[in-house]
């Protein structure tokens, strides 16, 4: 694999006879518009394949898979424009490998609400080792909150992905819960209810373990939380089930804030089977701009988390967006937009500004003006930034990533993971 980075007068025709490959794969894999249109400074993932197959009349994908001796899932992976479907036809050229040494095995989860567009989904399960449903609440009375997880279940199912069930603090209007948590995190009885209701669904719809999500934790409630889920661990256990916890970004034990004192790495890891380290967020919706998930901070609650916690059973959180702030920032008003990180490179060439690279952040960024003369800074995902992210993946030993979340297009995030990395 390798990552180039548009220069002005390139065009997909030409940077595909550069690294001798494919000008329509290339176009295809990385998402690029009919009308052939880039942007300065922006990415694209270039991969070199070892073995490729040229359908022919009255084969399948899983005869094709069958003959190499590869899964229908790799192929998957090899072949991004197959979207996860399964229709070939006679002519088609399907990549069986790629040149690539990867540099280990990797664990991944994705989180996805009921409302994804189905064939972004499809796309992105065969990348996928567990589908996370977003989200399982709480009511007022510390009982399950319904989730509509028919289809994600279903998809998951038909792409060997393996589906988890994600407990949250989530009221009906979305929000965490602080009053519902300390409920249950406080009263035995209502805890044995709750945990009847979640080991029944985990058995009614085959689910294979649980991911638990309490945001916004008193530090007075630490310990409960901790306590909690180590008697969901034990039952889940007797059920064949395993737990996780998703955990705040912390860089020390002391840490204060509503956000960080609830979450006690270290007792947590203890009674936990893996835990996802929710790494992005610092630029957010309403603060300044900056980008999402800069290296540096992401690295300081890693040097944390493993001396806390087994770094085998840590997944590192992995953003799949950005955001648009308008300018100038005023604390308090000014809102940013959450996009797509395709999106990001759709106004870059739109607006015809060069994406710029943000080399300590490690993340990619431009500034555009809007039809009514209003100046926009943007931070987003690219090829380059998803690298250094990964990187850290064998790097710090961790189990895998987790990817907040699957509702938004990005082929080059898989591009590049797959490039990387087995997943299991």
């Amino acid at each position: 694999m390798m990552i180039h980075v548009v220069q002005s007068g390139e065009s997909t025709g030409s940077i595909a006879a550069y690294y001798g490959v494919d000008p329509t794969r290339l176009a295809a894999d990385n998402a690029v518009p009919a009308d052939g249109s880039l942007a300065v400074g922006q990415t694209l993932v270039i991969r070199f394949p070892r073995v490729v197959h040229a359908v022919r009349a009255g084969e399948s994908l899983s005869s094709i898979a069958e003959a190499y001796g590869v899964s229908v899932r790799a192929l998957w992976r090899n072949n991004w424009p197959l979207s996860g479907g399964e229709l070939v036809y006679p002519g088609q050229v399907l990549v069986i490998s790629y040149l690539d040494e990867k540099r280990g095995v990797a664990t991944t989860n994705g989180y996805a609400y009921p409302y994804v567009e189905p064939q972004l989904l499809s796309a992105q399960l065969p990348y996928m080792s567990f589908l996370a449903p977003f989200s399982f609440g709480l009511t007022a009375q510390g009982e399950l909150l319904p989730l509509r997880d028919d289809a994600l279940l279903r998809a998951a199912r038909q792409h060997g992905t393996r589906p988890v069930m994600h407990l949250s603090t989530l009221t009906e209007s979305g929000q965490f819960s602080i009053e519902r948590a300390t409920l249950l995190l406080t009263d035995l009885a209502v805890q044995d209810r709750l945990i009847a209701q979640v080991l029944q669904t985990i058995r009614m719809r085959g689910y294979i373990g649980l991911d638990v999500d309490f945001e916004y934790l008193p530090a007075d409630l630490a310990d409960d939380f901790a306590s909690f889920l180590g008697r969901l661990q034990r039952l889940l256990h007797s059920q064949g089930a395993f737990l996780w916890a998703a955990l705040v970004p912390k860089t020390s034990a002391a840490q204060s804030g509503l956000l960080y004192e609830g979450h006690d790495y270290a007792a947590i890891g203890a009674v936990t089977d893996g835990v996802l380290l929710m790494t992005y967020e610092w630029g957010y919706a309403a603060g300044p701009p900056m980008a999402i998930a800069p290296l540096p901070s992401v690295r300081e609650v890693l040097d944390y988390a493993v001396t806390e916690i087994p770094s085998e059973k840590i997944f590192l959180g992995v953003p799949n967006y950005g955001y648009d702030w308008p300018l100038p920032f005023v604390q308090g008003s000014t809102r940013a937009q959450s996009i797509s990180n395709q999106r990001a490179i759709e106004l870059a060439i739109a607006y015809q500004v060069a994406i710029q690279y943000d080399e300590t952040a490690a993340a990619p960024f431009f500034h555009y003006t809007d039809a009514g003369g209003v100046v926009h800074e943007v931070w987003f995902e690219d090829a380059r930034s998803v690298v250094t992210k990964l990187n850290l993946l064998s790097e710090y030993g961790l189990q895998g990533a987790g990817f907040w979340n699957l509702m938004r297009p990005f082929s080059q995030i898989w591009l590049v993971l797959d490039s990387l990395y087995d997943v299991q």
